[in-house]
């Protein structure tokens, strides 16, 4: 090899590494939180699933533990849990998932999804249950 291939190799050298490094960041930040962010009430998680069968969340979405209707309006929300974002965009963590629950358009302005009729209390319960369905 001559020394005008050494220098290039040096010179190119720094970009790999940045690349990976930037590469690196970008799929640790797509991951999904570790467990212990998620809500652990199953208490809250069991009021969850009979407020989602109330205020009939499966007419739009497929929700585990919910055995009709499978909705096909909104995205399924089987194994939601082990999701890295909300709506595409948003932080999945259990504060925002619980102001989309209640309030989405004010969340995530032109999202389809309507404001839903439950209290702040109530759509933290459904966002633990939604925590707890994992793939």
């Amino acid at each position: 090899m001559t020394g005008g291939g050494i220098a290039h190799d040096n010179r190119v050298r720094p970009f790999r590494s940045l690349a990976m490094v930037t590469g690196l960041v970008m799929v640790a930040a797509c991951k999904p939180p570790t467990d212990a962010r998620w809500p652990a009430d199953r208490a809250a998680a069991d009021r969850g699933l009979a407020l989602i069968e109330r205020v009939q969340c499966a007419a739009c979405h497929d929700i585990p533990g919910i055995g009709w209707p499978k909705g096909r309006t909104g995205p399924s929300l089987q194994g939601f849990g082990d999701r890295g974002v909300i709506a595409g965009t948003l932080p999945n963590r259990p504060d925002i998932l619980a102001r989309f629950v209640r309030d989405a358009p004010s969340v995530k302005p032109g999202t389809p999804m309507p404001p839903m009729p439950v209290t702040e209390a109530e759509s933290r319960d459904i966002a633990a249950y939604l925590y707890r369905t994992r793939r």
